[in-house]
């Protein structure tokens, strides 16, 4: 069971195979594994110990330029224990720490305290979308047409407490793209165009 995994100089963290979305583009649908883990699917989902316990056995930790949470799930569907595992993280190395997420925390787990976030370098949220119908249609969240909203709340009220970066796939129209970048613009926040893995 792949918990830790590398991808270039970043280390990553897969703790759960949950996801409130099904996107059209996710690369689960296609391949096992990314980087050199030959399969991201849990058997169970990892106790903090067991995450612990991995995270020691690795012989990199000093090699590694960022801790990046992010498997075959989202990431924060375990939104608390993400914030233990990274203040415990960085207590152990002080690394620097990421979280790929889709933005939905609020939704998933409408107590969490945004706040906490503080603990993280900065967070890379998948705006993947120029509006709430193009969303649905790419992403397929499970709580609907609000999910949008629900994300770009999110964004406004994460940067008060750590970095944050909006990104969309390179293979939408050219507008949409520019959409992107205005509405990025307007949130005062910087927007990343990727490509697949």
């Amino acid at each position: 069971m792949t918990i830790f995994y590398r991808l270039g100089s970043n280390l990553y963290v897969n703790i759960t195979n949950h996801c409130p979305c099904a996107c059209v583009f996710c690369i689960r649908n296609y391949t096992s594994g990314v980087g050199d883990a030959q399969s991201l699917w849990l058997e169970h989902e990892p106790t903090i110990e067991e995450i612990k316990h991995a995270f020691h056995q690795r012989q990199d930790l000093t090699e590694i330029d960022e801790m990046v949470f992010c498997g075959y799930g989202e990431p924060m569907t375990r939104a608390k224990d993400v914030i233990d595992i990274s203040a415990y993280i960085k207590e152990s190395i002080g690394a620097k720490i990421r979280i790929n997420t889709n933005g939905l925390v609020k939704l998933l787990a409408p107590s969490f305290d945004v706040s906490t976030l503080a603990v993280i370098d900065s967070i890379s949220v998948s705006l993947n979308a120029d509006d709430a119908v193009e969303y649905m249609r790419l992403v397929n969240p499970q709580f609907g047409i609000d999910s949008y909203n629900a994300m770009l709340d999110f964004v406004k009220e994460a940067k008060k407490y750590t970095t944050v970066v909006l990104t969309v796939l390179n293979d939408l129209v050219p507008e949409r793209i520019d959409n992107c970048r205005h509405l990025a613009k307007d949130l005062g926040l910087p927007l990343r165009i990727r490509g697949y893995m």
